[in-house]
């Protein structure tokens, strides 16, 4: 391992707004994290496969009044943004470093006020939908983490990931779609995201790439 990884590693042990195995609060942050992560009662929204952190970030920067947790594995990915929210003061802005198969280990029913699904992984292989995001086993996961008529958004690059999603939850009974466009900057949802790139995303867009994205709930 790189001295740079071992480094990044050692600010993560130590960060308060990094909640990884090996600290105590990992085994009790179930249902617990606006009383003992964040000492408040606000909304609570999640980011999954958040990479850097920086759309995690920079929604905390646009709503104060709200808590933001990312969620990743990659522990030198989650330190640039924990660095980030230390840097800038930004006391509304947590990590949680597992498996994102593990979510419901981590949260408890309707603890979720919003997700938010960007830029993960597409898995393009036929014998691989089960590990998209957007599969129907992760769908089943997050319905009862979410409260009621908790929004998810999901943005992608991906247009074979994208029409998979949009076929899958349009043909659910249990989740409505609000909205959804392969066109994301030209559509009337280009707000959704308060102007906020990834690193990524700004890569993709400048390759010509169109940004989809679809946002629903679940109902029933």
């Amino acid at each position: 391992m790189s001295r740079k990884k071992l480094v990044r590693f050692k600010a993560n042990e130590e960060n308060p707004n990094v909640v990884q195995e090996g600290k105590p609060i990992f085994e009790e942050i179930k249902g617990q994290w606006r009383a003992r992560q964040f000492q408040n009662q606000n909304p609570l929204v999640v980011e999954l496969a958040c990479g850097r952190g920086e759309f995690t970030v920079g929604l905390a920067r646009v709503f104060p009044h709200q808590n933001f947790i990312g969620v990743d594995i990659k522990g030198s990915r989650i330190w640039k943004g924990s660095s980030t929210a230390t840097e800038e003061g930004l006391e509304n802005v947590a990590f949680l470093r597992t498996q994102i198969q593990l979510l419901d280990k981590f949260f408890d029913q309707g603890e979720i006020d919003e997700l938010w699904i960007t830029f993960p992984d597409p898995f393009p292989r036929d014998g691989d939908e089960k590990r998209r995001l957007t599969s129907d086993r992760f769908l089943d996961m997050y319905k009862p983490l979410l409260k009621s008529g908790g929004t998810v958004h999901f943005k992608t690059d991906n247009t074979g990931l994208f029409d998979f999603s949009l076929n899958l939850v349009q043909s659910r009974r249990d989740i409505q779609v609000l909205g959804h466009t392969h066109d994301f900057y030209q559509s009337e949802w280009k707000d959704d995201h308060f102007g906020i790139q990834t690193r990524y995303e700004k890569m993709f867009s400048e390759k010509g790439e169109k940004i989809k994205y679809l946002k629903f709930r679940f109902i029933g």
